[in-house]
This record gives C-alpha cells, sequence and structure tokens, in this order.
C-alpha cells in the first residue's frame, strides 16, 4: 500500500493515498481512517476523509509533526488494505422530482436531450458511492451518477435552496441536508432529516456506504414528512447479506 504524509500548516497533516477518485481509493482511506481512529494516538482529535486524502487534526502540545507522522507510518505498515472489505450497505432516500421541489429539472432535461421520466429514470437508477462527507453536516460528495444527465451549475446561485433539496452539478448529484445557499440545478427535494442534532446520530451515513433515490410523488412527500416531525418514519437500508 502506497502513501505519502504532508504537513498541513502547524496542527494538521494529511495522508495521500492517490490523486484520483476512484472507489478503491477511497475504500482504502476509509479503511485507514477506522484503523487509526481505534489505535487512539494520544494528541489527535480527528480524522477528515476526503476523495483520496486522510486530514489528522492534532494538537501540537502534545505531540509534533515528526513524532506523529511516523507513529502512523508505523501504524499504516501494520494494516491489512484487503482486511475491512465491508458489505455493501445502501440507504434508501425518497425524492419528490420536479414542481416546486425540483425547480431546475426542465433545464436538466433540456440539456441532456430526455423527458423528465428518462431523467428521473436515469437519476434514480443508480446506487451512488458517498466518497466524503463536507461542506455543511450531512453533505454527501456522490460518485456513479450517470453522465448523460450531467449539467452546469447555476450561473446565479440562488440564496436560499430547502433543506432536502437534491441537486446536480456538472457531474456531480448531491442533497443540501439544511437549508443554505447554492448554485446546483434544483431538480427534486427529500421529506427526510438527513442532519439532525437531536439524533443519536445526527447523520445518517457515512463515507464508504451508498444510496439509492427513490421517486415518491408529492402526496407521499408530505405522508413521510409528516412521519418524520412525528419521529415514526423508519429509515430504509439495504444490506448485503
Amino acid at each position: 500500500m502506497d502513501f505519502k504524509i504532508v504537513p498541513v500548516g502547524d496542527s494538521a497533516l494529511t495522508i495521500v493515498f492517490g490523486n484520483k477518485i476512484d472507489p478503491e481509493i477511497s475504500r482504502i482511506v476509509r479503511v485507514a481512517r477506522k484503523y487509526l481512529t481505534k489505535k487512539n494516538i494520544e494528541g489527535v482529535n480527528e480524522y477528515v476523509q476526503t476523495y483520496a486524502t486522510l486530514m489528522v487534526h492534532y494538537r501540537p502540545v502534545e505531540i509534533g509533526y515528526d513524532e506523529l507522522a511516523a507513529r502512523i507510518e508505523t501504524e499504516l505498515s501494520g494494516m491489512d488494505p484487503e482486511g475491512d472489505r465491508l458489505k455493501k450497505k445502501t440507504i434508501l432516500i425518497p425524492v419528490c422530482y420536479g414542481g416546486e421541489f425540483g425547480p431546475d429539472l426542465p433545464t436538466v432535461c433540456a440539456h441532456a436531450g430526455l423527458s423528465e421520466e428518462e431523467v428521473i429514470r436515469r437519476h434514480s437508477g443508480a446506487d451512488y458511492l458517498i466518497y466524503m462527507l463536507g461542506f455543511m453536516p450531512g453533505f454527501v460528495y456522490l460518485g456513479g451518477m450517470d453522465h448523460s444527465i450531467s449539467t452546469p451549475r447555476l450561473k446565479d446561485p440562488r440564496e436560499r435552496l430547502e433543506q432536502g433539496s437534491v441537486g446536480i452539478a456538472a457531474d456531480q448529484t448531491g442533497i443540501y441536508p439544511l437549508v443554505s445557499p447554492g448554485g446546483w440545478q434544483i431538480i427534486g427535494r427529500t421529506p427526510l432529516n438527513l442532519y439532525d442534532h437531536d439524533r443519536e446520530e445526527p447523520i445518517l451515513y457515512e463515507a464508504g456506504e451508498f444510496i439509492r433515490f427513490v421517486p415518491v410523488s408529492e402526496e407521499d412527500f408530505w405522508k413521510i414528512r409528516k412521519q418524520v416531525e412525528e419521529n415514526t418514519y423508519t429509515y430504509q437500508w439495504i444490506r448485503e447479506e
């Protein structure tokens, strides 16, 4: 397993496992994050996974860069990168496409030269790998979107996107878990709370898991939303046997 360690300021370092977006590299980064977390290295605050790197935030008053880099190199030399091939875990995300929930669906259709039904079919027809989380709590960076529905970002970002807005930006798709400004082409909305600070696990998913979008009607959207607000909704997962 090849990697290199480089400093980032005076209280962080980055472990670089590659230089491209690749499912296998992402898996190794995830394995390394979980492996190092279990080692409880004194002075380390947190590990932050990206597409091909793992950033390590640490307290320099407790451990210096050279000591930490040496410790990490030693630990990773004993890690089996094949030893944690987890079974596939996919969360189902209901989405109401188009209309007031997806004002940019016609734009995506025009850009792709496809009907609304076909864009929805292609967008909901894949299981999307969660490469990493960032930007805001619960925001996912996904891989696996059909390139035929790729659409450029908005030239003028909106000042407000509603919680649960599902969008496309170039070759990526994602979900805004909280109200936010944003420049993605919004094609639908989910009624789920993807981030809830009052939950035992505030974020529903983590890097290495998958998301599958499930089209629902507007009527079903509001039914699910009511269940979510009343804490009676059961989040649905598919686990590989």
